[in-house]
């Protein structure tokens, strides 16, 4: 309930993690069907960019202000940081503030005069914002850290390179959220050049004790978490895309015609194999690049398929094994039993 400057920068960098979670699985869901030609209906999802924009813009984020008010010479205090953030955010639909002049939170009595609120993708959050100016201040000045650098420990001398006085930088050190958001922009253009996987843990009460399932606790994270945007947007598309090379060279025994080897383009080859196998039309569709599944149950019907005929296929191996196997013993036993009859007969 009581949250600080601590609180919202560990927020900021919730709201940029949720940023990239809709860039790489809503965003780049939808924008794929685009690419690859499908028709399907548009899912409209809320992008936090707004969000993220009201904290970090370089001119009129929160952050930005912070640091200006930090920088300012003259009388500088959380509320002189206060009003500038009324002045700044004061029409903007993410930021409440009663002492911001306007007219829907002038009477709002659960938000005090020495908070501002800001409405992040998981919900209201309401900051205290005493002790915010001071926190954001909070420099190691370069005498300090020269005299720790002449500590005769190598690993506190290690800690604080900054106090070799060959190095010295005479700029004035970066601010708590300026480095704040310097790492936060190094961890998303790290996770932009991964495949990501997500898992969302869900807490099913808040007594961490077994057997109890509170069902508005667990509704709440589900919407805020964005799993709800997630799921309409898979449902309404495709469950399962892959190339056609690999879907062909995965599933060809399927089909007569394009086993063991199909002589054309790895499209037609599909084509051929899912009218053979009498797939409804409407649950796949050819992209430029790729076939999509609509329904799981297709994908698993493939799959119950091709377990079914590799078990066919290792049988036939099996019996034509045997056959070969007996039929040589069978060889060589004639021929021994001719030998002996010819050695028979000449002695008899």
């Amino acid at each position: 309930q009581d949250n600080s400057f601590e609180q919202f920068i560990i927020n900021y960098c919730n709201e940029k993690l949720q940023q990239i979670f809709i860039e790489l699985t809503l965003k780049e869901e939808q924008e794929e069907y685009v690419r690859e030609g499908i028709e399907w209906t548009h899912i409209e999802y809320f992008n936090n960019a707004i969000i993220c924009d009201l904290i970090e813009n370089n001119q009129t984020g929160i952050l930005a202000m912070l640091d200006e008010e930090c920088l300012r010479p003259g009388t500088v205090t959380d509320d002189t940081f206060l009003e500038k953030l009324n002045q700044v955010c004061a029409t903007h639909q993410h930021f409440e503030s009663r002492m911001s002049k306007c007219s829907r939170f002038l009477n709002d009595t659960s938000l005090p005069h020495s908070c501002f609120r800001i409405q992040h993708y998981a919900g209201k959050v309401m900051y205290q914002v005493e002790g915010f100016v001071d926190k954001n201040n909070d420099l190691l000045y370069r005498d300090l850290s020269q005299a720790m650098w002449k500590a005769s420990h190598s690993l506190i001398k290690a800690l604080f390179p900054e106090g070799n006085p060959a190095k010295i930088n005479l700029k004035r050190p970066p601010t708590a959220g300026s480095q704040f958001k310097a790492s936060v922009a190094t961890l998303m253009k790290n996770l932009q050049t991964k495949n990501p996987n997500y898992i969302r843990c869900i807490k099913p009460n808040d007594k961490k004790a077994a057997h109890i399932f509170n069902d508005a606790l667990v509704c709440h994270q589900i919407r805020y978490l964005g799993l709800l945007e997630n799921v309409r947007v898979r449902r309404a598309g495709y469950a399962f895309r892959q190339a056609y090379e690999p879907c062909l060279e995965r599933y060809k025994m399927l089909c007569k015609q394009t086993w063991p080897h199909w002589r054309g383009p790895a499209r037609a080859g599909v084509e051929v194999l899912f009218n053979e196998l009498e797939i409804p039309e409407e649950e796949f569709s050819f992209g430029r690049s790729k076939i999509f599944i609509r329904n799981p149950r297709t994908l698993f019907k493939l799959e119950d398929l091709r377990r079914q005929r590799l078990e066919d296929l290792a049988t036939l191996i099996e019996k034509i094994y045997r056959g070969w196997k007996c039929r040589t013993r069978f060889l060589l036993m004639k021929k021994s039993q001719i030998v002996i009859a010819s050695w028979y007969r000449r002695y008899a």
